[in-house]
């Protein structure tokens, strides 16, 4: 813990010279808008075209927008997604719909004081929950387009972290398909039946347009890798009535009806002894719920094929935190496990969303730093034949995995196609000191005092970072797993919570996509006082990779360090260089970059970046010449009806249209089976999915 002595330090500092956090990040609209012809400040170029979409969350149906009452964290909720138009001269139009696949009307179906409301589902951290019918799968983050060879126009999909990716009609915003059956996916826990299971995959998927192949993954995490957490829970003097549901639906997980009683019985043990136990239990009975990790490859029409993935030692590879990304080049496939946890865990660190002392108590219990480092895994391309087609019920095939560890936690990373020599150039942000699955709780108090509370206007938000961000430029050998060079570069201005990216994606000459990324937009989160709790401070105060010291950041929080947006580029030698910045006037904070090349350009930069910006009550997009970041923004795009949140990922299309695919997953085909066992337990899920559910996909 720190010493009370540096929180006195602090004390007296003037509480009021760094800007508040803008309130405007913190709500969110429920509303859906169609062709609405957003207000223009500035110059609007006449070579912008194409549209570009972004997705945030936008609360619940509970909630009805954000924030939450009880301050449940902003990234928790249904995807919000929006598409900028940028096809007819001297206007911009704004479409918004929610993402809305069979578990939002279910969501919907199961509020409060509704027929199903036993069923109900609630917040637990960044994901919703219900203990009978599994996990929302919230589409909240990011996007893939994709075009095969069969497609007319291209393709888009929307993602989430634990849940299949889905794809929606550019035109209508409706989401039209899962891709893959409920069956070609392998849930988190397999025995615990419900109808909407735990499907961990990357909200980043890769398309490769050369090979024309989607790829993403499948992983879940093996009993000894989540259950360290529940002994905790009955070392608390006052357990929830809530307590006896829970630990019986981890029961079902497990398929053993008296692990409450061995739970009892170790609630004093060590954690070592509990893993001892699990081991024998698994002998015992049989049971593997163990680490897996399938990578997946779609072809746009058919089936799933997949191939288990393994270390040289022919252990299956394990993910102690998330698969948040993948990378594809020439030769191989690059996964990583980044700095960001999802799925189960999140439920068992917040198992009680209703009992706000109980949570306070079991966080500081349970909750930890992420990984300070990078644990990436080597996929040889060429090893990927032959694979299985869970839809038929095929053999399992192994593939091997390299491993390389890099110092410094990533959250997101970008890897080159081209790949000469077997040379993997990989592209990273560091994240340092900073946990995005954490937020801010109403219970929380400021690192300068901890007397005060922080504000309530921040009830939800991400947490400063706790040192410099830096980026990274890596040169890793895919057969040997060598590190052959890294070039890492921190900036006092810009690289304080580096979080999303922008590039330019093609040759504007020969339209080809680019095989070799020299230049990379990044958006900086900066550093606010309001987002400096005691909490994330004493989690970070041992941190690994510190490079600048605790005192100093809280210093330079408690003045304020406003937010950026930089281009990165590499020279042919791989040198890193921040060419262009903008700084944003204080009280702002930016997101969601994303580039839309201009038409005629001469060289891959030529385009523009527009980006979200709140500031005040204000939520708005900008746009600036890409070449040009630091004149500013060519222009402002805002609207009254405009109320958006923390907005995440993003993707440009150069036109859009009704799907004209035929792939499409059938609705009730696909849970057929699952609400048949469910029903068995509880006979009206079966009235809830026909009332409810199916006729919105008849």
């Amino acid at each position: 813990m720190m010493s009370q002595k540096r929180y006195i330090d602090y004390k007296n500092k003037d509480i009021n010279s760094c800007p508040k956090v803008p309130e405007s990040i913190m709500t969110a609209s429920r509303c859906e808008l169609t062709d609405i012809q957003m207000k223009i400040d500035g110059y609007l170029p006449s070579d912008l075209y194409g549209h570009v979409f972004m997705v945030t969350p936008v609360g619940t149906v509970d909630s009805g927008g954000l924030p939450f009452a009880n301050g449940d964290s902003l990234l928790c909720g249904d995807g919000m997604i929006y598409r900028l138009d940028f096809d007819c001269q001297d206007e911009v139009k704004l479409t918004t719909r929610i993402a809305k696949p069979p578990d939002y009307y279910a969501d919907k179906a199961t509020r409060p004081g509704s027929k199903y409301d036993k069923y109900r589902f609630r917040n637990h951290g960044i994901t919703r929950f219900s203990l009978s019918l599994g996990v929302r799968n919230q589409l909240n983050t990011a996007f893939l387009p994709m075009k095969f060879s069969q497609d007319s126009q291209e393709r888009l999909l929307v993602t989430y972290d634990a849940g299949r990716p889905y794809e929606i009609d550019t035109q209508t915003l409706e989401v039209v398909t899962p891709i893959g059956t409920n069956q070609e996916w392998q849930s988190e826990l397999n025995g615990y039946n419900t109808p909407f299971p735990t499907f961990l995959s990357a909200a980043h998927p890769a398309f490769d347009p050369h090979t024309q192949k989607m790829f993403t993954v499948n992983y879940g995490r093996s009993l000894a890798n989540f259950i360290d957490a529940i002994p905790f829970i009955y070392d608390l003097e006052q357990i929830p009535q809530e307590i006896d549901e829970f630990l019986t639906a981890l029961g079902s997980f497990l398929r053993i009806n008296f692990l409450k009683d061995i739970f009892d019985l170790f609630s004093q043990s060590c954690q070592s002894l509990l893993q001892i136990y699990v081991k024998f239990l698994e002998k015992l009975t049989n049971l593997k719920i163990e680490d897996f990790v399938y990578l997946i490859s779609w072809d746009g029409t058919g089936a799933l094929e997949r191939w288990k993935l393994v270390l040289p030692n022919g252990v299956p590879l394990p993910i102690n935190q998330s698969m948040h990304q993948i990378g594809i080049t020439r030769d191989y496939v690059v996964l990583m496990d980044t700095a960001f946890s999802t799925g189960l865990e999140q439920v068992l660190n917040n198992p009680f969303p209703e009992n706000k002392k109980f949570e306070t108590q079991l966080r500081n219990l349970l909750e930890g730093t992420v990984s300070p480092d990078s644990a990436i895994y080597i996929v040889r391309r060429a090893d990927l034949k032959a694979g299985q087609f869970p839809a038929y019920d095929d053999q399992e095939v192994e593939v091997l995995v390299k491993k390389v560890v890099l110092p410094l936690e990533t959250a997101h990373f970008l890897v080159d196609y081209d790949n000469p020599q077997g040379n993997i150039t990989l592209n990273a942000a560091h994240i340092c000191g900073m946990n995005v699955a954490e937020w801010v709780r109403q219970y929380d108090v400021s690192a300068y005092n901890p007397q005060n509370p922080v504000p309530s206007y921040v009830y939800g938000m991400e947490n400063n970072p706790t040192d410099i961000g830096r980026v990274g430029r890596y040169v890793v050998n895919g057969e040997t797993g060598d590190i052959l060079s890294s070039h890492v570069i921190s900036d006092a201005e810009c690289t304080w919570g580096v979080e999303l990216f922008a590039y330019p994606e093609r040759n504007p000459k020969t339209g080809q996509p680019l095989e070799r990324l020299e230049d990379i937009y990044w958006s900086s989160f900066g550093l606010w006082k309001d987002l400096m709790t005691k909490f994330i401070v004493d989690m970070y105060k041992d941190y690994k990779y510190r490079q600048v010291p605790l005192s100093k950041v809280l210093n330079l929080a408690n003045k304020g360090i406003p937010a950026y947006l930089f281009r990165l580029h590499a020279s042919p030698t791989e040198a890193l260089e921040i060419l262009d910045r903008y700084k944003f006037p204080p009280g702002h904070i930016t997101s969601s970059p994303q580039f839309i090349p201009r038409r005629d350009g001469e060289k891959p930069t030529d385009g523009y970046i527009v980006c979200t910006v709140w500031h005040e009550n204000k939520n708005e997009f900008w746009l600036f010449d890409a070449n040009y970041l630091s004149k500013g923004p060519k222009c402002k795009l805002f609207h009254p009806s405009l109320d958006f949140g923390f907005t995440l990922h993003t993707a440009w299309l150069p036109t859009i249209g009704n799907r004209q695919a035929s792939y499409c997953i059938d609705v009730r085909e696909d849970y057929k089976e699952s609400v048949r066992e469910a029903s068995q337990k509880h006979p009206d899920i079966k009235n809830l999915f026909e009332q409810e559910i199916y006729p919105h996909f008849n």
